[in-house]
């Protein structure tokens, strides 16, 4: 895996030395194989759908470990406000006891085998995957279908991780930029279910019973929305033999009680604000953002181009005036922000894609106009050199941020969900390379230019400009 990485990074050099303005003498240039070439020959991802419905898809590097997964096609925004909370109560109940294994049993035999369990929960996903030896894998995928189809969902158990979600609700709270997204979708989609919590309402993690949780699973788990995902050193064949083994007796989802295979509803973006004013806190933290796109839509990666224009910053890494994003530099010398970062979320049909930045309470005003002047920017008059370097930086960061088996299986995971195949290293160059600086214009005024903004603000921000004014802020009007 380094020496794949060195590889890229070592032809992501010598590409951007092409590009350069600064003529590099031929001795001193890296003769390693162009960008292209070494994407080429990154080891295939293979994929089968089996009868039951459920794919297996896996990238084998030979490593001598490996990370195996299901990827579930389940989340928050499957739920209703009755039982939202539920995907991720069952995620933390999912190691508490199967049928055959105890919670101390199955702890001991991860540990034994010296591997590694985990899960998360997301709006449209969920996650159980284990990180082991390569001649680990059968074992693995054995645990993983266990806790999957036999979870015991004892009492005792269930009111004892009651009380451990409410304590991670708790320590959520505290985490201010977790506290804004979460209104910033409740604002965003106000009234559909992006619009809920991950973690469901206090009201509702006291009341779930074992009844709530059997339901769900059997609503929402099955093989036709499984996806096994396996990366390092993983066999394909052994992998879809395995999937044959444990799951293919597993019936599901049962789509009664007027339960859709998909959301019921389209999430309709608005936009509108919330803020929740709190003088106490010492920086306001405030995240404004446009509806973008979903994860297949085209206009995705030009939007993550454009996110990587707008760029990240932090007062602690310094930079100046050398910084390589407009806004960076502005926030450098004027003392803007302590931080901000641009993101671009995106879920199966809709997104959000905005800055989400930390400051001083007076110059929330002043921070939010220079966000704006950015976009503006970008929708108008942000500059070929600019784009081409916001490419690279994009294409650098994708493939250094597959390092790992673990991140390479998510990125299968997740893209087997979004897309139905994992995109090639090469094509997601080649499409990166395609955006152009009239790409970008046009991308702005289709998302930013001139559309309501939505905007989340928590802490001490009175300084903060009416939402009116914001909104005014989303054209220019110029002779």
């Amino acid at each position: 895996m380094a020496t794949r990485l060195l590889k890229i990074s070592s032809a992501l050099r010598t590409y951007t030395n092409k590009t350069s303005l600064v003529k590099v003498p031929k001795q001193w240039r890296s003769t390693a194989a162009s960008l292209k070439e070494v994407l080429i020959n990154q080891p295939p991802t293979k994929v089968t759908t089996l009868d039951s419905g459920m794919r297996v898809a896996s990238e084998d590097s030979g490593a001598a470990t490996a990370t195996v997964g299901l990827w579930i096609d389940s989340g928050s925004r499957f739920e209703t406000d009755e039982n939202n909370g539920v995907a991720h109560f069952m995620e933390h109940m999912a190691f508490k006891g199967t049928a055959k294994r105890s919670q101390t049993d199955l702890e001991l035999e991860i540990e034994n085998m010296g591997a590694h369990l985990n899960a998360y929960t997301s709006r449209e996903q969920t996650v159980f995957y284990a990180k082991c030896l390569s001649q680990d894998v059968p074992k693995a995928i054995e645990i993983l279908s266990d806790i999957i189809k036999n979870s015991k969902l004892g009492e005792s158990e269930i009111e004892r991780e009651r009380g451990v979600i409410l304590r991670e609700m708790q320590e959520v709270e505290t985490n201010l930029q977790e506290v804004v997204f979460d209104h910033l979708h409740a604002a965003a989609y106000q009234g559909t279910p992006l619009g809920r919590t991950i973690l469901g309402p206090t009201k509702n993690i006291k009341s779930i019973s074992r009844d709530d949780l059997i339901k769900y699973v059997k609503n929402h788990y099955g093989p036709p929305r499984f996806v096994l995902a396996g990366a390092g050193g993983v066999d394909h064949n052994q992998l879809i033999d395995l999937a044959q083994k444990h799951f293919d007796e597993m019936k599901g989802p049962e789509y009664n009680e007027g339960i859709p295979e998909y959301p019921s509803q389209p999430c309709r973006y608005t936009g509108s604000e919330i803020r929740v004013r709190d003088d106490t806190i010492p920086l306001a933290h405030v995240a404004v953002a446009v509806e973008g796109t979903g994860w297949a839509d085209a206009d995705n990666i030009p939007l993550m181009v454009a996110n990587t224009l707008v760029g990240a910053w932090d007062r602690s890494q310094g930079g100046g005036v050398n910084n390589t994003s407009n806004l960076a530099k502005v926030c450098a010398e004027q003392g803007l922000c302590h931080s901000y970062q641009s993101f671009n979320t995106c879920y199966k049909d809709t997104g959000l894609w905005g800055v989400y930045f930390v400051c001083d309470p007076m110059q929330c005003e002043s921070m939010m106009s220079y966000v704006q002047h950015e976009w503006m920017r970008v929708c108008s008059t942000v500059s070929e050199k600019e784009v081409t370097r916001a490419k690279n930086i994009l294409k650098t960061n994708m493939f250094l941020q597959l390092d790992g088996t673990t991140a390479i299986c998510e990125d299968i995971g997740r893209q087997m969900l979004c897309y139905n195949r994992r995109i090639p290293l090469h094509e997601l160059e080649a499409r990166i390379d395609r955006v152009t600086v009239e790409t970008i214009h046009n991308i702005g005024m289709k998302y930013i230019y001139d559309h309501c903004p939505v905007v989340a603000a928590v802490g001490p921000v009175e300084n903060l400009s009416d939402y009116n004014n914001i909104r005014n802020a989303m054209y220019w009007l110029r002779m």
